[in-house]
């Protein structure tokens, strides 16, 4: 079990600062020459025999956005980089949209899925706020569409998949796509200034959360027929699928637990209304997926459970600990709960203990026992989960991640001018400076999480 952290000494902000520069300093071996990036292996070396898949290259995009937009100056090359590969050899001249895999000899045949054009959305709004030439117009573009092809406004979500001539739409409908949706129509909304986009989150959460989520005692459902009619048998055959697996999965509950507190957030700074589900959902998902999937005696959670909360897939993957590190941060952040930042600290010293291992990046998968594995998930593809896990607690609570860089670092500016006998660190004076007043959320229970 992880030492009992103490709270919020432990990491340090300096420890995640550094981490934060080790992380986007190891994923500069995902550029290849080719175009865009690439996977890396367990080495955190560029994997040759793999194509560019259209998810790696826009997240790594928008990381170096961010890393950018921290003050890393030598990171705008790898920005330009990645924007050249939207723009270049992902892109579909005749069809429009984007490719979702490109080989060593152009495209590969495949279908164009909402997956990887919401990364590009998120990638296009990050690299707007960082002002890197060509993003706006990426950013219109991949809006256009988005709004053209995925977006279903009867249903109020996102189409899954379209062949490339957008003939033909497959009937699968998926909470995943829907939920990096969620996340990327926050970063156009902030990016582009158009509210609009945040009402269309909001429709997607309401449909899978308010609905579905509440519907199963907070557990998310995942997989839908092209009316949105459940399937909660789907994949009962391929449990560890990497994008649909079977059942429930605990990480994708505590990342639309932060998603929540963030649109709630967003909406509130907009003007929108901002219905109480939101908040709630965010502390029911998140003490559903800490209470089905935390191991309190081992640490960690299993990648998924069946409709009873019970473990099916036991192994643990990285992105599962950052989505806990983040959500635990964004509810303390949100209600000043001190039960969530010691959670936050415990969930840190899990993954701190089981995927730091000294190499570029993170370990992606580790056993039950905390060893390492590789049923489901091979190398170290790229470093977004984990970036954005350590940069969380560094930044003000904003619509995105970028936009909470971009405010940081003005504020930064600002209090670079004010007194300097201040004693506190820099980047503590530059959040209380950009934090915003309390949302006007119902209040909270006392005591932290539910149990």
């Amino acid at each position: 079990m992880p030492p009992a952290p103490t709270r919020l000494t432990e990491p340090t902000p300096g420890w995640l600062a550094a981490e934060v520069d080790r992380l986007l300093d190891g994923a500069r071996a995902a550029r290849a020459s080719a175009g865009g990036f690439g996977w890396l292996d367990a080495d955190g070396r560029l994997d040759p025999t793999r194509p560019r898949q259209l998810w790696i290259t826009a997240r790594m995009t928008h990381c170096f956005a961010l890393g950018l937009l921290r003050g890393r100056e030598a990171d705008a090359v790898l920005v330009d980089h990645g924007l050249a590969a939207l723009g270049g050899g992902f892109a579909d001249a005749e069809h429009g949209g984007w490719y979702d895999a490109v080989g060593d000899h152009g495209p590969l045949p495949g279908p164009k899925g909402a997956y990887g054009h919401a990364f590009v959305l998120l990638a296009a709004s990050s690299a707007t706020v960082a002002r890197r030439p060509g993003a706006a117009d990426l950013l219109r573009t991949a809006a256009a569409v988005v709004l053209e092809h995925f977006w279903d406004d009867a249903a109020g979500a996102m189409v899954e998949e379209w062949d490339r001539a957008w003939s033909s739409a497959d009937p699968y409908r998926g909470a995943n796509a829907n939920m990096h949706s969620v996340e990327a129509f926050l970063a156009v909304a902030g990016a582009s200034r158009d509210a609009g986009w945040l009402d269309r989150a909001l429709r997607i959460a309401d449909r899978i959360i308010n609905g579905g989520a509440r519907a199963h005692d907070w557990r998310v459902p995942e997989h839908f027929g092209p009316d949105w009619t459940e399937l909660p048998e789907y994949n009962a055959d391929a449990p560890a699928h990497p994008f649909r697996p079977y059942g429930v999965t605990p990480g994708h509950g505590l990342e639309w637990s932060r998603l929540m507190v963030t649109l709630a957030l967003a909406r509130e700074r907009a003007g929108r209304p901002v219905p109480g589900w939101l908040m709630e959902s965010a502390r029911r998902l998140f003490d559903r997926a800490v209470g089905d999937g935390w191991d309190a005696a081992r640490g960690g959670f299993p990648y998924t459970t069946d409709w009873q909360g019970r473990p099916v897939v036991t192994e643990r993957f990285h992105w599962v600990a950052c989505e806990a590190i983040a959500a635990a941060w964004a509810l303390h952040a949100a209600t000043g709960e001190t039960g969530y930042a010691d959670l936050w600290a415990r969930f840190w010293a899990f993954a701190r203990a089981t995927y730091l291992d000294g190499r570029p990046g993170w370990l992606h998968e580790a056993d039950a026992q905390g060893r390492p594995t590789s049923i489901t998930w091979t190398g170290r593809p790229d470093v977004y989960h984990a970036l954005q896990a350590a940069l969380i607690s560094q930044l003000p609570p904003a619509p995105s991640f970028a936009e909470a860089l971009a405010s940081a670092k003005e504020a930064s500016a600002d209090a670079a001018s004010a007194d300097e006998t201040d004693p506190r660190p820099r980047w503590s004076r530059s959040v209380a400076a950009v934090s915003p007043a309390p949302c006007g959320h119902p209040a909270a229970p006392a005591g932290g999480p539910h149990r």
